[in-house]
């Protein structure tokens, strides 16, 4: 049989070269079955919105936020919830249980607690395989959890993960609402779309894009972070600062004592102003489930997610991309896509910062003698999929994408940070 030639539009329109007659036509059997392919193109948008919030006191019987996102849609409901609280959070508040017990009491017309709160695992235990996600079904399929129902999980961003995930894939979708409870979920992770657990040691391998139902930021969660975890969530800021926003670059330098110190009004203001940010470009920068090959949100993560592996989590996810950015950014110059003066100002707002911008194991080398570290663009490129991407700096607040990295200028970028690093410390 012969068949015509099919053509398919690049924007995946009804361009059909050779099937332009009619597709009554097209589609009449012959004696040799059909006489062309029959496509029909299917077309519809579906419109995506939920509330990000910055409060206080959200579980206060007196602040109505939590509830009033339960009943947006269906006020005259009382809705279902199950909980699911990150044990680091359970830890650092006793009472967190009583307040959420209380909480539902005094609004308990509007909202119901399904089962007492669900302790998981905190940190990138969680995110380690499957198993905890297939708990957390479980969880979901005995509490007759449905598409109405909710689930709400409080915690750092690894535990948003993995709750998101569960809820997403349980019924094919159950209502998320999330109370991100560190400053890295709250300027980062927790206001976009997506959600993953690791497999197989692949990080982020198993995840879906869904949208929350509500993100809720209560800014007293902060409180009682170690410092050290508190400060690497600025790195996130840093870093979309530089691609997208030169004013709040500067805001972070004048106030980068403020922010080593965790002034509140300074603090409040970063995580809000990061957050919008990580926001627009969500919503408005064009690719919101990422399936083209450029992720400017990733600037300085391609070098951070291998950096994690390699240390076994020994760096946590912000001072991994804290790394990353020192690293790109230096790349950035050596490339000549960046101003050394601009450089220098990351550099030393970095380290204003107490943040880190160098590690040992950068240059650690792999079975063939070549830095371990470049296997994570190719790790990078993978997970992406498509053309090798990544974003470097034109300037401070205009970022550039490239498609190959020169390996011999990543090394030579490394051991700048190394000697730079070592020259400071001998100071």
């Amino acid at each position: 049989m012969n068949r015509p030639a099919v053509s398919f539009s690049p924007g995946g329109g009804s361009a059909i070269d050779a099937l332009s007659l009619p597709l009554v036509d097209a589609a009449r059997p012959t004696d040799h079955g059909l006489e062309a392919s029959v496509i029909h193109w299917q077309h519809f948008q579906v419109t995506y919105d939920y509330p990000v919030a910055f409060t206080r006191e959200l579980l206060s019987p007196d602040n109505p936020l939590l509830a009033e996102v339960v009943a947006r849609r269906e006020p005259e409901l009382r809705h279902r919830c199950l909980v699911y609280v990150d044990a680091g959070v359970a830890a650092a508040w006793p009472d967190l249980g009583r307040r959420l017990a209380r909480y539902f009491e005094v609004h308990a017309t509007r909202m119901t607690l399904i089962a007492p709160p669900i302790t998981v695992a905190a940190g990138e235990a969680i995110k380690a395989s499957l198993a905890t996600v297939e708990r957390m079904l479980d969880d979901l399929r005995q509490h007759a959890v449905d598409r109405h129902a909710y689930v709400i999980a409080i915690g750092g961003g690894a535990v948003l993960d993995a709750v998101g995930l569960a809820a997403a894939v349980a019924h094919r979708g159950v209502r998320l609402i999330r109370l991100p409870t560190t400053v890295l979920a709250q300027n980062d992770s927790g206001v976009g779309v997506k959600n993953a657990v690791n497999f197989r040691g692949t990080k982020n391998f198993t995840g879906t894009f869904a949208p929350p139902w509500a993100v809720l930021n209560d800014l007293d969660f902060l409180a009682t972070l170690p410092r050290r975890q508190r400060l690497a969530g600025i790195a996130e800021a840093i870093k979309v600062a530089l691609i997208r926003d030169a004013a709040f670059f500067d805001w972070l330098e004048a106030n980068a004592e403020a922010l080593a110190t965790f002034d509140a009004r300074a603090e409040a203001y970063m995580i809000q102003r990061s957050a919008e940010l990580h926001l627009a470009q969500i919503g408005r920068g064009g690719d919101p489930f990422e399936q083209g090959s450029s992720r400017p949100l990733d600037f300085g993560h391609w070098s951070a997610h291998k950096l994690e592996a390699l240390t076994h989590h020994g760096v946590s996810h912000g001072e991994a991309v804290a790394i990353g950015i020192a690293l790109d950014t230096r790349y950035s110059v050596l490339a000549g896509h960046l101003a050394a003066s601009d450089a220098r100002r990351v550099m030393q707002l970095l380290e204003r910062l107490g943040l880190p911008r160098y590690h040992p194991q950068l240059l650690e080398l792999d079975d063939l003698g070549q830095p371990a570290l470049l296997s994570g663009l190719r790790e990078f490129q993978e997970h992406l999929g498509g053309e090798l991407t990544v974003t470097l700096l034109a300037a401070v607040g205009r970022a550039v994408d490239v498609h190959s990295m020169d390996h011999a200028l990543v090394v030579s970028a490394i051991e700048w940070l190394h000697t730079e690093i070592a020259q400071h410390a001998a100071a």
